[in-house]
């Protein structure tokens, strides 16, 4: 009996000291990234404006959830493709649904300390994003409808360096 009161006693302040959503899903959370069409250039930054990552679409991304005590990350991905208008979508913090199990199972460590320091007790909010890029002046070079006028400013490296002078 003593026992049996003693392993229920550890189970029991085990489960007070720690965080659900910490033991259920601890770590980054993993985002699914596609444009429409495929091969943008992705450039992600977190809420420092600081470069994170660059890929190329489609990738399947894991961010960290955590910025600060209580407070979760949030990302701004910039999609860049030649001949299309760039785009951008954010991505920001969702509170979990785990982390609500911290009131049957974790209690207040669990809820007050354990999942917030982790960052745990966020999802990223959406977990895909399938980007539709808009053509610029693509259709209308490859048509032979017209000419495009871009600021120098707007133009890439390789678009400058293949510009000629006509005055």
């Amino acid at each position: 009996m003593v026992r049996k009161l003693s392993i229920a006693i550890v189970l029991g302040g085990c489960a007070a000291l720690s965080g659900c959503a910490t033991i259920l899903h601890n770590g980054p959370r993993t985002v699914s990234v596609g444009s429409t069409p495929a091969g943008a250039k992705v450039t992600i930054y977190n809420r420092d404006n600081t470069l994170v990552r660059q890929e190329t679409t489609p990738f399947i991304v894991r961010l960290p959830t955590q910025y600060k005590y209580f407070k979760g990350e949030e990302y701004r991905l910039e999609f860049a493709l030649p001949g299309y208008k760039p785009a951008e979508v954010k991505l920001g913090p969702s509170l979990s649904p785990w982390y609500w199990g911290n009131i049957l199972l974790g209690g207040l460590v669990g809820m007050l300390i354990v999942d917030p320091l982790t960052g745990a007790m966020y999802d990223l909010s959406p977990d895909k994003v399938q980007q539709p890029l808009t053509p610029a002046q693509a259709e209308v070079l490859r048509e032979g409808k017209g000419f495009v006028v871009k600021l120098i400013s707007e133009a890439t490296e390789s678009e400058r360096a293949a510009m000629v002078r006509v005055n």
